[in-house]
């Protein structure tokens, strides 16, 4: 009998656990005909999120659990859940629900048919509209600029092989940004349609920063557009001061008395490039800090301890 790992990621979601829990195990009970274990991946929750996932563990021996040692983000927390589940595939769901568990058998059909990666494409949103236009405007930017293709408001809601599972286990990525890892290396990928539900339950945890951080890596990670758009910029920019120069030198000698020279235009220029400057000394300074962190090669994260995992004593502490 084939099985199917679950991976809810959590970090506050204590008003999400038990619903995610029952909506799994009810799907699961309907199709019927596969094993399967659900992975609580916990982003080191301060309510009572771990409480409630150690409690459903002594409940239900197919329920595991990691906990790590503190926060190290969404992105790194979602993949090292991944990467360790044992069956045969891997079903990313968010604890929120906000990705519809109803679509999981046809998710499994998808992947029966032989697709390797079944990802869910949010054709629609409940949510902010301002936020579905500013990530649909992302999601334009990226398409236009990335080395590979980037699939548009696909939102790490997927199932995954168990052969695309082993490849992301050894990518040994320090920040794995998972969107892109599946658009590059992603095997047969189909793809789902979905209208993306409102949340319930809870405060969501995508805040402006989580999606800065996911916005730089993605872009920093997959293009080399924009500073190269950066060099023929600068370029044109030195050519155009130097054309300006020269004119406003020639008009000087041609009427020294009558023309001034002014410190207005050469404030601007100068207020100018040098937010243009500033601009790309920026962006440089995130491609740097992402090649600084891949050279420092830590682990994705530092476990506290897990729960349910044979190989393992449930205080075992795993880096």
């Amino acid at each position: 009998m084939k099985k199917i790992s679950i991976v809810v990621p959590t970090y506050n979601e204590e008003l999400n656990i038990l619903s995610a829990y029952e909506a799994v195990t009810e799907q699961m009970e309907n199709i019927g005909t596969y094993d399967y274990e659900i992975l609580f991946i916990d982003n080191c929750s301060t309510d009572e999120t771990q409480r409630l996932i150690r409690n459903l563990c002594g409940q239900d021996e197919r329920v595991k659990a990691i906990f790590n040692a503190r926060n190290f983000g969404q992105m790194r927390s979602h993949y090292y859940g991944l990467i360790n589940v044992t069956g045969d595939c891997a079903f990313l769901l968010h604890a929120d629900l906000q990705n519809p568990i109803e679509l999981l058998p046809e998710f499994i059909k998808a992947w029966e048919d032989g697709h390797k990666v079944v990802i869910g494409i949010k054709e629609s949103s409940k949510e902010n509209p301002i936020m579905f236009f500013l990530r649909s405007c992302y999601y334009k930017v990226m398409k236009n600029v990335s080395e590979v293709e980037q699939i548009q408001h696909f939102s790490d809601f997927e199932l995954l092989d168990k052969d695309f599972l082993n490849v992301l286990r050894e990518l040994k990525d320090p920040i794995p940004y998972l969107r892109g890892i599946v658009s590059e290396f992603g095997f047969k990928i189909k793809r789902i349609t979905y209208q993306q539900n409102k949340r319930e339950r809870g405060k969501t945890k995508a805040n402006f920063r989580t999606l800065y951080d996911f916005a730089l890596i993605g872009l920093t990670s997959y293009s080399k557009a924009v500073m190269r758009i950066a060099t023929v910029l600068g370029g044109f920019l030195s050519v155009a001061s130097i054309i300006v120069a020269f004119i406003t030198f020639v008009r000087k000698l041609m009427n020294w008395d009558a023309f001034p020279a002014g410190v207005a235009a050469i404030g601007v220029g100068v207020f100018f490039l040098g937010s243009v400057q500033l601009f790309f000394i920026g962006l440089l300074g995130e491609y740097i800090l992402s090649i600084n962190t891949r050279v420092m090669n830590r682990p994705l994260v530092i476990e506290e301890c897990r729960i349910n995992f044979e190989e393992t004593q449930e205080d075992h502490i795993t880096v």
